[in-house]
């Protein structure tokens, strides 16, 4: 059996008394869905969190070599340009190397245009996000210190010296990093640095109507005098809610093959796909145990899933959110959540006769069509399998 085309990811977490994910007005983010409102956590903020986290499956453990890409406007600054200042290059000279590499991956900027002559309005950084690799980093620091040496502040023998540089830099494995070939990355001006996301990250929301009280609450004044008042320095109100939530990530397996090992996506199945098992083994233990949690000081918002379904299969992938187009109601909440899951799925099987491969571990009893019901440790491996040896 080949290796499959798509991995999706059926999630069930509990979070009671929490505010895992804000909006600008400080309340937590909500979604209309089955004609009711219901409690949200950001896709953008699940990334963040799974890309943060430093415990023993962080990312960039995955392959230290690669590691994990730097997301900042002052990239260029910080880590390429100051470096070689330390060690004793020319900063003028650097800076005008730089801003030549800047122009071929971004264009001239009119700043950079503007401040041509001027030393002292000399600006590396962007207006924009940067999001560069570990390797990537190293070679245009690399680079930069061979054409100062070679070419000085000579903008022409920079230009002829930098001409090899976007293929080189191109053709860099992994150059991105982990976390880019998985997410993606936007890079404006050059298309060819571009890379797609390979992994597809669904709005976590709650599968029941969205519940959310506001806390009333107080810091006390430790040195305010009895007769001044009761002490409060401070008052506030802080939304506070509970729910269980249904994730959904879809992981496309040829494109993170593709941006893993630098080959072609029709080529996918001939490249070697160790790295690509090892990345979504680490996926689904981050999914399914790290939490997307603000205000931890005060609502300790920590959960493990408690249902983690995992398909295979080389079709379209499709959610399973509608299961809870009606909001689950009673008790216990997250057991009629993962009953809504079996029934759907098994009516999906019904209309569709999925060939889909399935993997389930779950608290609940609960069963899922075909799917071996197995511990979560063991389900991580055989989808690692799957997708490193196509059994």
């Amino acid at each position: 059996m080949n290796a499959p085309r798509f991995i999706q990811i059926h999630t069930l977490h509990s979070y009671p008394g929490t505010l895992l994910n804000r909006d600008d007005a400080g309340l937590a983010k909500r979604l209309p869905f089955g004609g009711v409102e219901r409690l949200r956590i950001s896709s953008q903020c699940l990334k963040r969190h799974w890309r943060m986290a430093d415990d023993d499956r962080a990312l960039g453990l995955i392959d230290p070599a690669i590691g994990t890409s730097t997301r900042s406007r002052r990239t260029w600054k910080v880590l390429i340009r100051d470096p070689l200042v330390v060690e004793g290059l020319d900063p003028q000279t650097v800076d005008t190397v730089l801003l030549a590499m800047q122009a071929l991956f971004y264009g001239v900027s009119k700043k950079a245009k503007s401040a041509k002559g001027k030393e002292a309005e000399i600006n590396l950084e962007r207006g924009e996000l940067v999001v560069l690799g570990r390797p990537e980093i190293d070679y245009l620091t690399s680079e930069a210190r061979r054409v100062a040496g070679v070419a000085g502040g000579d903008e022409k023998a920079i230009q002829d010296e930098l001409k090899p540089l976007k293929a080189n830099f191109h053709a860099l494995r992994a150059g991105a990093g982990i976390d880019a070939a998985m997410f993606g990355r936007f890079v404006s001006g050059d298309r060819d640095a571009r890379v797609d996301a390979a992994v597809h990250v669904a709005h976590a929301f709650t599968v029941d109507e969205q519940a959310s009280e506001p806390d009333y609450f107080t810091a006390v004044d430790d040195l305010q005098a009895e007769e001044q008042g009761s002490g409060a320095g401070h008052l506030n109100t802080a939304d506070l809610t509970s729910g269980v939530y249904y994730g959904y990530v879809v992981i496309d397996v040829p494109l993170l093959v593709s941006n893993l090992e630098g080959c072609r996506r029709a080529e996918w199945l001939d490249a070697d796909r160790t790295l690509a098992a090892k990345t979504v083994e680490s996926l689904l233990h981050l999914i399914a145990k790290v939490t997307p949690g603000a205000k931890k000081g005060s609502t300790a918002p920590y959960d493990y899933a408690s249902l983690v379904l995992v398909e295979a299969g080389n079709e379209q992938p499709r959610t399973l959110a509608n299961a809870f187009m009606s909001p689950v109601r009673g008790c216990p909440l997250d057991a009629r959540a993962a009953d809504a899951i079996s029934g759907h799925i098994q009516s999906i099987d019904k209309m569709y006769e999925s060939g889909a491969r399935r993997w389930l571990s779950t608290r609940h009893d609960v069963t899922a069509g075909q799917a071996a019901t197995v511990g979560f440790g063991q389900l991580a491996r055989e989808v690692a399998a799957a997708i490193a040896g196509g059994g």
